[in-house]
């Protein structure tokens, strides 16, 4: 290291206070990844939210069932049902008009939030705004959920909950004093819990929270939003028992052709995926333009599922027990054209009206439709290939989401969990893997992100861990550095800075004394200030109430330092006992240090030479000299 002002005339010095508290009271080591006592907080905190959300749940379907009853069949009754055997004739139109409208006042006089299927509006809420979610979404979105699916919408009742644990999570997160993050745990737990009691996945249900509200993968974060899974798991058992949500018969584990064929099936589903996501949005696009506030537009939305509703009764409400048929194998080509192409068109104008609704269910029964037939297309062009209906409409349920979503891993898991079926997991991964692959050429936002993304709101794309936490503060520090003694005086520092034409380019020095021992910084603006007296020593402007780092520390570990405790510059000492300067951290060792770990990942190279190791080869075996 180079002293500058070593040669510099020095006068008498007033002596420079001790660091030693200064040290102790700010040396901060790497940060141990965990607080142990905020994890078992944040667990007990889901676990309860979990309960509270899972009776949430209970009581959407109840109340599901009674409007459904109410509407499609006049009698005031919770027991489970379905408008597919209502006796109203042609007055079966006017039902979801009668409840778009009401869910169109809710959302214009209660809360605009409430529009849509929800996961993006939670997404976009973790994302810019902190995890907070208006308390009266957890009232609103449910009730609209049930009144818009009771009338006859065409979607499932695992979107309206999974967005309202979410908001939920997000309540308790803002009403309790935690931090940002933990109030994203919260929401992503509450989320995950409400999914999990429905379906009773709670694997798939964690693998969802992280691909989709989470945006990382951390003890922190996964072990209360596990918890939260199991919680809602165990409430899912209490109220159905423990058979699997989607049945279907057994199947024998598919031969290689078999393999082929599924994976194809999965590359048409995410061409479907695409298509079906573009056309959406083309939907929701062409309510934009009408001349009509947006509180009418469901009722529009409404008039279209009625209508398709009055041909085609199957594409109303829920429609699990169409999911149930499709993987019994118990529909005929005219039913494969009702739930792929009529469910579609009833669902896709009510979703791009704005009402309340979700998208899991209506994608699963479209992408089991279009499965069964694009395996009925394969069959009949190749006889000889070996496929099974109930596996086709399977993977062309899980296929569909993945497209759709690129929940890659959500899409196959939840699929074996929904069926306990474990012969069908190279199935449903050649094809999951097919249709995001398509996805991923052809559309550059998913079903879930690209609402928020016309808000210029951006999604992180992958889950590496942190580039700065692999980095110490050794390997980026600078060694050749300018230090100041404490026995120079201000006049002094400020004639080197304008001679060599720093001035505000170097934000601070530090401070040594003849020992090369750390004895505080001072800042070059303080140096430049006229009304500082220049004959001062620079202890007069010196600070020594800072952070320092050790050497073997995370380069993110000194970034969290340097912003907390807003310096130019992180000294590097050798231990919190012995302030014996070794380095400094500033800004752009950081980015030096940031940009060579990007280059090294980044940076395709040869590490290994065919040639030269075939010449090595024959050179020690003396064919070649």
């Amino acid at each position: 290291m180079k002293h500058i002002f070593s040669t510099l005339t020095r006068g008498s010095i007033p002596v420079s206070p001790s660091m030693d508290p200064a040290l102790a009271d700010n040396q901060t080591a790497a940060p141990a990844g965990i607080n142990p006592g905020r994890v078992l907080y944040l667990s007990v905190l889901t676990v309860v939210n979990a309960a509270i959300i899972s009776l949430i749940a209970k009581v959407l379907l109840l109340l599901i069932n009674l409007i459904t009853n109410v509407s499609f069949h006049g009698s005031f009754s919770v027991e489970e049902a379905s408008p597919l055997h209502h006796r109203l004739g042609g007055w079966v139109v006017l039902v979801p008009v009668a409840g778009a409208v009401v869910v169109g006042l809710m959302a214009r006089y209660g809360a605009a939030a409430i529009r849509g299927h929800g996961i993006p509006e939670a997404m976009e809420q973790v994302l810019t705004n902190k995890s907070r979610i208006k308390p009266i979404i957890t009232f609103l979105k449910p009730l609209s959920a049930a009144i818009s699916i009771g009338t006859g919408g065409p979607f499932g009742s695992e979107g309206p909950i999974i967005a309202t644990g979410g908001a939920w999570g997000s309540f308790i997160g803002q009403v309790l004093r935690v931090t940002a993050g933990e109030r994203k745990i919260l929401l992503a737990a509450g989320a995950a819990a409400g999914m999990s009691c429905i379906f009773g996945t709670p694997l798939a249900a964690l693998i969802l929270a992280i691909e989709l509200l989470l945006f990382e993968f951390s003890p922190r974060s996964i072990i209360p939003v596990v918890l939260g899974c199991i919680t809602g798991a165990a409430f899912h058992y209490l109220y159905w028992g423990g058979a699997p949500v989607f049945p279907m018969p057994d199947v024998e584990a598919p031969g290689n052709a078999a393999l082929l064929a599924y994976s194809a099936i999965g590359v048409v589903m995410g061409l479907l995926a695409v298509l079906i996501t573009k056309a959406v949005y083309a939907i929701e696009d062409g309510f934009e333009k009408l001349p009509l506030h947006w509180m009418w537009w469901p009722a529009i939305g409404g008039l279209v599922v009625g209508v398709v509703g009055y041909f085609a009764p199957e594409t109303l409400g829920v429609g699990y027990e169409n999911i149930h048929n499709l993987l019994m194998g118990k529909v005929t080509l005219q039913m494969l054209f009702v739930l792929g192409v009529l469910k579609f068109i009833s669902w896709a104008f009510s979703l791009g009206s704005g009402t309340s609704g979700g998208t899991l269910a209506p994608l699963l029964t479209m992408g089991g439709a279009f499965g069964v037939f694009t395996a009925l297309i394969v069959q009949a062009a190749f006889p000889q290939v070996q496929i099974s209906f109930s596996i086709a409409a399977l993977i062309g349920m899980a296929a569909m989401f993945a497209g759709a979503t690129r929940a890659l891993l959500t899409s196959i898991i939840f699929a074996l969990e929904t069926t306990r079926n474990a012969d069908t997991l190279l199935p449903l991964i050649g094809a999951c893997a097919a249709a995001c692959f398509v996805s991923y050429f052809l559309m550059r936002n998913t079903i879930m992100t690209e609402k928020i993304a016309r808000r210029g709101i951006l999604t992180p794309h992958t889950y590496q861990p942190d580039l700065l936490e692999a980095i110490l503060v050794k390997e980026a520090m600078m060694q050749h550095l300018v230090m100041v003694s404490q026995e120079n005086t201000i006049k002094e520092l400020r004639n080197w800075l304008y001679e060599n034409k720093l001035g505000p380019c170097e934000l601070a020095y530090p401070v040594v004394d003849a020992h090369q021992q750390l004895a505080g910084i001072v800042r070059t603006a303080d140096v430049l200030d006229l009304s500082i007296p220049e004959h001062a020593s620079v202890t007069y402007i010196m600070h020594t109430n800072m952070a320092t780092v050790q050497e073997n520390s995370s380069l993110r570990a000194a970034v969290n330092l340097m912003a907390r405790h807003q310096q130019d510059i992180l000294p590097v000492v050798a231990s919190q006992q012995d302030s014996a300067l070794l380095g400094l951290v500033d800004y752009r060792a950081v980015f030096a240090a940031y940009r060579q770990a990007r280059e090294a990942e980044d940076t395709s190279s040869r590490n290994i030479s065919i040639k030269r190791q075939v010449m090595k080869m024959l050179i020690r075996n003396g064919m070649l000299k």
